[in-house]
């Protein structure tokens, strides 16, 4: 009896034995080669023998897309001379920032001060130190930011549009403010219009 349970166990070690030795050296067919293998690339690799392989790479972002940290750009361009298509059409766009906290609001309020203070006033009447009751050396009166009906029905999107691109006798900001810089400004003044 011993014996046979010692023949049948030296059996399947030598049939265990003998299977695992041949060993499938080949993976077989691939079912998406694109995808079993790589042809991911290092970013400042050299690429200049990608072209006699077959690979179009051309190391740019593809048209459109925006970078990390960039908000949306604005959808209007600057009309030309004697054009309001796109002042008009910019009234469709809302301001992307629906609030501001406590810190950004105070920053609002000071780049307001800086960038539209002087000639719009602290109080946002058009009365600022260049324009000073008509007294001040800026003779033309800027635009009542608040109490004017004009300015508090004026869309966000319109306001940003004036502010980057300039209207009538304001100049561009859009060197001193970024955009994300100018929304919260207009997001301020909407603000201060409500109240």
């Amino acid at each position: 009896m011993m014996k046979k349970y010692l023949i049948i166990s030296f059996l399947v070690a030598v049939v265990a034995l003998v299977s695992c030795t041949d060993v499938k050296r080949t993976p077989g067919s691939i079912y998406m080669p694109d995808m079993a293998y790589s042809r991911a690339y290092e970013t400042y690799a050299d690429h200049s023998n990608l072209a006699a392989k077959g690979i179009n790479y051309d190391n740019r972002p593809v048209a459109g897309t925006i970078a990390r940290g960039q908000e949306m750009p604005f959808p209007y361009a600057m009309d030309a001379p004697g054009d309001t298509t796109n002042y008009y059409a910019s009234r469709s766009v809302l301001n992307p920032i629906d609030s501001l906290s406590e810190r950004d609001a105070k920053e609002a309020e000071r780049l307001y001060l800086v960038n539209c203070g002087i000639c719009h006033g602290a109080k946002l009447n058009g009365n600022g130190p260049l324009y000073k009751d008509g007294n001040g050396p800026y003779a033309a009166k800027p635009a009542t930011l608040v109490g004017d009906i004009k300015y508090e029905s004026m869309p966000a999107g319109q306001m940003f549009y004036s502010v980057a691109y300039g209207k009538n006798l304001m100049g561009s900001y859009a060197s001193q403010l970024n955009k994300r810089q100018r929304w919260m400004v207009i997001k301020y003044i909407k603000d201060k219009q409500k109240k």
